[in-house]
Order: C-alpha cells, then sequence, then structure tokens
C-alpha cells in the first residue's frame, strides 16, 4: 500500500523519535503540517490495516544505571519453550524474550532473553530467579555478557524530513 504525502512526511518526522513533552503528537503535527488529532488517526489506520506493526521506544540502560546486560541463551524443552518464555517475559528486568529455531550441534539453544542490571551478580542472581520461578531450572543455559555498546536509535524508513520538504 503506497503512502500518501502527509504520512510520508509523518514517518519521516517520527524517524528521531517522539520529543519528551506532554504531548509529543502535537511537536509532530506541527512538523508535519496537520493536527494532532489526523497524527493519531493517521498513526491508528497505519496500525490497524498493518503498515505500521508496532510502536515502542527504546531505552538507553546504561544511561539509567543499568551496565551490566547480559543475553542469556537456554534449551528449553519445545512442548514448554511458549510457557516458559512468556514467564520470563513477565519480569522487569527482561526487556526481550524471544524463540530462535536451535543450530545443532554447535548451538542447542532456543529461547533467549535479555536481562539488565546494575551489577553482573544482580544479573546472575536474576537468571538464576528466572531458571527457579518459569521452570527451566534444568534447562541448560548459558549468560553472555555484553562487553561493548553500540549505538541504540529506531528504525528509519524513506527519506530525511529535509528531503521530504519538497512534498509538502
Amino acid at each position: 500500500m503506497e503512502l500518501s504525502d502527509h504520512e510520508k512526511r509523518l514517518v519521516a518526522a517520527l524517524g528521531d523519535g517522539l520529543p519528551l513533552v506532554s504531548r509529543p503528537f502535537a511537536v509532530i503535527a506541527e512538523q508535519v503540517g496537520i493536527s494532532e488529532a489526523d497524527v493519531i488517526e493517521t498513526l491508528s489506520a497505519m496500525q490497524a490495516d498493518g503498515r505500521i506493526k508496532r510502536f515502542g521506544l527504546i531505552v538507553r540502560h546504561h544511561e539509567l544505571g543499568y551496565r551490566a546486560n547480559a543475553m542469556t541463551v537456554w534449551d528449553v524443552a519445545d512442548d514448554k519453550v511458549a510457557q516458559v518464555g512468556r514467564c520470563f517475559g513477565e519480569f522487569d528486568f527482561v526487556t526481550l524474550c524471544y524463540r530462535r529455531p536451535r543450530r545443532l550441534p554447535d548451538w542447542p539453544y532456543n529461547l533467549f532473553c535479555m536481562v539488565h542490571g546494575q551489577k553482573r551478580d544482580d544479573v546472575l542472581e536474576q537468571v538464576e530467579q528466572l531458571a527457579r520461578t518459569c521452570g527451566a531450572d534444568a534447562a541448560a543455559r548459558d549468560v553472555l555478557f555484553s562487553t561493548r555498546r553500540f549505538k541504540q536509535r529506531g528504525a528509519h524508513y524513506g527519506a530525511s524530513p529535509k528531503k521530504l520538504e519538497s512534498v509538502a
């Protein structure tokens, strides 16, 4: 489905994220040249018809004091992986949890879970809490701590806002 001119401007304006103000869609509306209600209505319609799959945010954990970050990988029985994954996702310290196919013989893990803590020991205790609480204490697992940080940003689609000024 083709985007209209104002939808293109809207997507471009959202590329740098929402402004941290009480009415972020009003600021976006002003940038795009439509009303705040039109921004909200357009985004709702784009979600309803599948052109926007999800609307989320990026948390910069390091700036919030969370310096120990680890991808935990688990080998969970296939008939229990959905249940265990849902349980993991209930914890506040889990920011991502998803299933992936095993890559045998080298990679036996099928459940991936990102855990954040202020200290390494905090993360290790949280992993143990996940295992105990969610019935995964017998599952083989590994804890892969981050060794460096990469730039975190949202997805960018199409032209930049400056390039889209000509569409306005």
